[in-house]
């Protein structure tokens, strides 16, 4: 199926759509102040080195100087001025931090005891390092010198020969996996040229593409290399992917029909990295510079706004529901308003079919994650449920993210799990109500009253005050002094002490606050 990528480009947020059929499938999101940087390469300075923390202040550009501990530092590292090195390579820590994976057969690098960390490196050494967690707070960057550079689907070590493959695959399939990556990524010598860890999604990968990906990263080392040698210290040598690049990398393939952007600038920027590391993408690069939005051409925005909505309506006048929770996502199909076929079975089986291609959509489109658990309205027929399911495994199928689905449950329901990649859109693009806290729901103001009431007595019993003060949301006063007027001056007859009300707009129903005057 042909698909359009759309890209949206602003100073401050970067939002991509990938478009088939003309209905959205996919929306992704990067935001200029959140990007952060892990994953970027400096060449740094070392400022100073404290034998007693065995570690070492790097200068990298930033107002605060980055924090490197030896046990973070590797021979053989690409600098100008850098120390001999008499320790043999180790697998890179960095590959963990910077895709979330660990090789299964990783070895751990620890300090050398007879080589401590005044002996490795000095002050005004260029050294090249990566950083490892994002400056917070009054602390610098955390760096290491263990040099990882993620792709798509592995991550090259290009200071260590060592071929791992991700802990999260099944240890069965592990060895194999290993001895095919070494093969394919191989120098035509027979030797390795830096190490790699075969990440999770690379799991069903061809050769071909595993070949690509290798070709990219060590392209990506050599530009390093070249910058280090060329840059002075405390310079930037290598910055993770942004969104579009990585869109280039991970998105486009044969299907791609076009990917058109709004930003002449970026547009150049784009094409320069497309003709250097994908030239197969070129063609299908296009400035977009109509008047109307480009996300206004599939009515992409709305699209976003129902993805943040529980409810989805289907085109025959069923709709659906779908609640996120921390442990999983379900999704209830209802047949609405929907009564067009000529018995009740059909008016089910028609909506069932148009509810699975709308889940299988819908999924993509929020990036939910995770245990997925189904409600398709009740089927009597099994050939009805058995079309279903092919339906939604079908349509499933087209995900690009994997999936695993089950058959019906005894109690009717389609239990199935998707790969997290990344945050959902809702967890993207929202926060929890401040007035619920995410709950969906809050305590009726009456509720509310009458909690107040309980405090005021449970205050009575333990202090002797002069007078109680209520401060609450106006709905709540409101009550107190309208229904609830009675039981608050009873309440202030049996305790014997006055009772005053504040209103206080900034409030929620549920908050309030009893003030002892």
């Amino acid at each position: 199926m042909t698909q359009d990528i759309l890209i949206n480009w602003a100073p401050q947020e970067t939002r991509v759509a990938v478009v088939e059929q003309g209905a959205v499938q996919e929306v992704h999101l990067e935001r200029t102040l959140e990007r952060g940087l892990v994953g970027n390469i400096y060449l740094g300075k070392v400022s100073r080195v404290l034998p007693g923390m065995q570690s070492a202040f790097i200068d990298i550009g930033l107002d605060r100087a980055a924090f490197l501990h030896v046990a973070d530092l590797m021979p053989n590292i690409t600098a100008k001025h850098a120390a001999p090195r008499d320790r043999a390579p180790t697998a890179s820590a960095a590959s963990a931090a910077a895709t979330g994976e660990a090789p299964a057969n990783a070895r751990v690098l620890t300090p050398d005891p007879v080589l401590p960390i005044e002996r490795q490196i000095f002050e005004g050494q260029a050294l090249m390092v990566q950083v490892l967690k994002d400056p917070l707070g009054t602390k610098g960057a955390r760096l290491t010198a263990q040099i990882s550079i993620a792709g798509r689907l592995l991550v090259f070590l290009p200071q260590d020969s060592h071929i791992g493959v991700s802990q999260k695959i099944p240890p069965a399939q592990r060895e194999a996996l290993r001895q095919r990556l070494m093969r394919l990524t191989a120098t035509t010598d027979g030797t390795a040229a830096g190490g790699f860890i075969l990440r999770t999604n690379a799991e069903d990968a061809s050769d071909e593409e595993l070949v690509e990906d290798t070709a990219y990263l060590r392209k990506t080392w050599l530009r390093i290399k070249d910058a280090a040698t060329r840059k002075p210290a405390a310079s930037l040598l290598h910055e993770d992917l942004n969104l579009m690049q990585r869109v280039l990398r991970d998105l486009v393939g044969p299907q791609t029909q076009s990917i058109r952007i709004d930003s002449r600038e970026q547009h150049g920027l784009l094409q320069a990295f497309a003709a250097e590391f994908m030239p197969d993408t070129v063609a299908k690069l296009q400035h977009y510079s109509g008047e109307r939005p480009i996300f206004d051409l599939f009515n992409i925005d709305d699209d976003i706004a129902r993805a943040l909505s529980r409810r989805v309506d289907l085109k025959s006048g069923g709709y659906l529901v779908i609640d996120q929770t921390e442990a999983l996502t379900t999704v209830d199909v209802n047949t609405g308003g929907y009564v067009g076929a000529r018995n009740f079975d059909d008016t089910v089986f028609r909506t069932n079919l148009e509810a699975a291609q709308t889940i299988a959509r819908q999924l993509r489109l929020r990036n939910l994650g995770g245990i997925v658990i189904v409600d398709f309205i009740d089927m009597v027929r099994e050939d009805h449920r058995d079309a279903v399911l092919t339906e939604f495994r079908k349509q499933l199928a087209r995900d690009r993210v994997k999936t695993m689905t089950g058959g019906f449950s005894q109690l009717g329901l389609v239990e199935m799990t998707r790969k997290r990649t990344r945050e959902s859109l809702a967890h993207m693009l929202s926060e929890p109500c401040a007035s619920c806290s995410g709950k969906g729901v809050v305590k009726t103001a009456r509720s509310v009253c009458y909690d107040i009431l309980r405090e005021i007595l449970r205050e009575a019993r333990a202090f002797n005050p002069r007078e109680f003060r209520v401060v609450a949301s106006p709905k709540v006063i409101e009550l107190f002094l309208d229904e609830e007027s009675q039981h608050l001056a009873g309440l202030s007859d049996f305790i014997g002490k006055p009772i005053s009300l504040q209103s206080e707009g900034s409030m929620t129903q549920e908050q309030y606050d009893i003030v002892l005057l």
